[in-house]
């Protein structure tokens, strides 16, 4: 028996991947990601600001309204799936989020339903609150959650964030059992609490933490994700769908052809009316077009 000082790098990789293929997760992996969203490209659904948040301007119905138009120019421009988050609810809380934004977002969210019934819907509730994200996906049907520190622990503008994947994945068992897990590895905004090699941190999300699917950000909203950094993920897990979280534009694409999604909000927007960022339709299909074309779907 090696350990773990004796074994050289290249061959912990075949360990974690003897271990990964090996160990019966009943999880997503490449081919279910591809039955269930078609088209590899999540749109985001940034809502604006929700009550009792800082930039909250007292009508839940605009803020609902401005989701559905956002969602029906991403289904205009060919999306294949949504994701809805408290985007502009600045500054977030660390995990627990308030009964009220819990309650705004499951009527928006259920409101996107409604709308687009057969799109594929995910939601996030930053910064890192998966219970309440399970909460809403069981109350309005959805099919997957991000969570962005799913486990370890990473140094934020919120302080420290620490994974609770026990708790989590229990609760998912409980609520919302068919509800996919998709996790940040290294989550933007962030940074580890103590320097791990990349493999590693990979295998403990899928392997131990059970993510059902893995993003891969740049530094920051908006930001590139680095290339190398999916590269080292896909060796590590090759049958898990790896997704690009920030920092998508059709110029940059073919930098990430090996990843198995695109979650895209930033570059498909467009300044609306009263100054308010919008989805642009036109954009999406840029968009949705070059992946097509790359990917072959």
């Amino acid at each position: 028996m090696y350990s773990i000082f004796q074994i050289k790098s290249s061959q912990l990789l075949q360990v974690v991947i003897r271990a990964v293929k090996s160990y019966n997760f009943n999880m997503w992996n490449t081919t279910n990601f591809k039955k269930q969203i078609g088209m590899p490209v999540i749109g985001m659904i940034h809502l604006r600001a929700l009550p009792g948040s800082p930039g909250w301007d007292s009508d839940l119905t605009s803020v609902m309204n401005a989701a559905i138009a956002d969602a029906d120019a991403l289904v205009e421009g060919g999306v294949g799936a949504f994701m809805l988050e408290n985007y502009n609810d600045v500054p977030f809380f660390r995990t627990k989020v308030p009964p009220v934004t819990v309650a705004s977002m499951t009527r928006i969210a259920a409101a996107v339903r409604d709308r687009h019934p057969s799109m594929p819907l995910g939601i996030n509730v930053l910064r890192n609150d998966a219970e309440s994200a399970l909460s809403i996906a069981a109350a309005v049907d959805a099919n997957y959650v991000r969570v962005n520190v799913l486990c370890g622990a990473v140094v934020t503008d919120q302080g420290l964030i620490e994974g609770d994947a026990a708790e989590v994945l229990r609760l998912r068992e409980q609520i919302a059992k068919d509800v996919a897990i998709w996790a940040d590895l290294r989550v933007k905004h962030a940074a580890p609490l103590a320097e791990r090699p990349l493999i590693d941190e990979a295998g403990d999300l899928r392997l131990r933490a059970k993510a059902d699917a893995v993003i891969i950000s740049g530094s920051s909203t908006g930001a590139k994700a680095d290339s190398s950094e999916l590269s080292i993920a896909r060796e590590a897990l090759p049958d898990c769908p790896l997704l690009i979280g920030s920092g998508m534009d059709c110029e940059n694409l073919n930098e990430f052809s090996d990843a198995d999604g695109f979650i895209v909000g930033s570059s498909l927007k467009s300044t609306g009316p009263f100054g308010y960022p919008v989805v642009d339709a036109e954009k999406v299909f840029n968009f949705v077009a070059a992946v097509r074309k790359l990917k072959k779907v």
